[in-house]
């Protein structure tokens, strides 16, 4: 199934039912009166988390829901129907944004709960509710209001506790199986991962957290290069970053400046997200000697001190792995069991996540907007006759595709 972690939908909620203007005509009661209901109230649009879906692909093909109208009132006193409400199932991780005024409406975290994203409409009043002392035969009705309707921004994140980061081939989806059931493909190639993936990691009965796997990240990703950074917004929930470095790459790149690249790539990104702990793993040690190994550890205290939590390990050889998952629940538990004993923590930490979304709503805008002007600009070029040979030798003309 493909993945599709973004759509846009347009929802409507039912229009109210309109009054009935109605008088008793019955035999032998030659003035009944005013006898007409109140329409029936329109059906309101629900989203619910729901745990048996992985994906918004299905909101790509049909963008467009509706709640069923309420009914309008009859003689007799009789009430319109209400209308049927409309309940949209959506992964659990949902972020619902209304999409013209960027506002957040709310997360969908836990499987069952449930959001209430557009109104149904307000019944209309029958002639029944203007009935007085002074005005026995009214026939004054009102109308049912109409449902709101709403364009909103689904947008899908996994819920992991530890999120993988790193160039293509690093071995983040080798770390991820090692380590785990997950079973991402793997292959000798850069951006074999295509998708993102989550792996639960088991310490022992009643201890695990989840891990996630995105698509590597290359020099530029936010100016487009590469996969880009769509997928960084799937680490905004995660408590923990482990930057995977391939101490042996296959362009003999030295593995510091590709810390330096990727930590570049996700400031720009997110500078909240930027500041988040984050754990260098030096991977694919078992391709270097014991000397190779020390002197590599020893720049990397020097060049790198930003990153207090250092680990040496193997994917293929499964050497320093039980370590590093043993000190990432052991810093999770302390985490956890912060936010449990003062709220406070808990508030911060979801302040934090949402000013992540925030940032990396923006910077994905923006990638966009410079993507528009780069075609606008191209086309301007084709439409005056201007080849890219007609360009002087030192301007550089950036194709990219979409």
């Amino acid at each position: 199934m493909k993945f599709v972690d973004e759509a846009i939908i347009l929802v409507n909620a039912g229009k109210g039912g309109n009054g009935a203007s109605s008088f008793r005509r019955e035999k032998y009661i030659p003035r009944g009166g005013p006898d007409g209901g109140d329409g029936g109230d329109g059906g309101s649009v629900y989203l619910e988390a729901s745990a048996s879906l992985n994906t918004l692909i299905d909101f790509r093909f049909q963008p467009r829901y509706r709640a069923e109208s309420g009914r309008s009132g009859q003689g007799k006193s009789c009430t319109g129907h209400k209308g049927e409400d409309k309940t949209l199932a959506v992964p659990v991780g949902t972020t619902i944004i209304d999409e013209d005024t960027g506002e957040t409406l709310g997360d969908l975290l836990n499987a069952g709960d449930r959001l209430l994203v557009a109104q149904g409409g307000f019944h209309g009043l029958g002639n029944i509710r203007f009935k007085s002392s002074t005005n026995r035969a009214p026939r004054q009705t009102t109308p049912g209001s109409e449902g709101e309707g709403r364009r909103l921004r689904l947008e899908l994140k996994l819920l992991a506790d530890v999120g993988l980061l790193g160039m293509p081939n690093a071995g983040k989806s080798s770390l991820i199986t090692a380590i785990s059931a997950a079973r991402p493909k793997i292959a000798n190639y850069p951006f074999t991962t295509l998708v993102p993936s989550l792996g639960v990691v088991s310490i022992e009965a009643h201890r695990s957290f989840v891990m996630a796997d995105i698509p590597g990240l290359i020099a530029g990703a936010a100016e487009g290069a590469g996969l880009g950074i769509r997928f960084l917004k799937h680490l905004t929930r995660t408590r923990l970053l482990l930057h995977l470095v391939d101490v042996m790459p296959p362009d003999e790149s030295d593995p510091i400046d590709s810390v330096d690249q990727l930590d570049d790539e996700l400031s720009a990104f997110s500078a909240a997200l930027a500041s988040r702990p984050r754990w260098l793993v030096l991977n694919k040690i078992d391709l270097l000697s014991d000397d190779e190994l020390a002197d590599l550890l020893a720049r990397v205290k020097i060049e790198l001190p930003q990153y207090e939590h250092v680990y040496a390990v193997s994917t293929v050889a499964r050497l320093g792995l039980k370590p590093l998952s043993g000190n990432i629940m052991n810093h999770l538990e302390e985490i956890w069991l912060q936010e449990e004993e003062d709220p406070e923590v808990l508030l911060k930490e979801q302040a934090t996540q949402t000013a992540m979304q925030v940032e990396g709503r923006n910077s994905i805008a923006e990638l966009a907007e410079r993507r528009a002007a780069e075609r606008e600009g191209q086309s301007e070029l084709a439409e005056d006759g201007i080849n890219d040979d007609d360009l002087d030798d030192d301007v550089q003309v950036e194709y990219v595709r979409d």
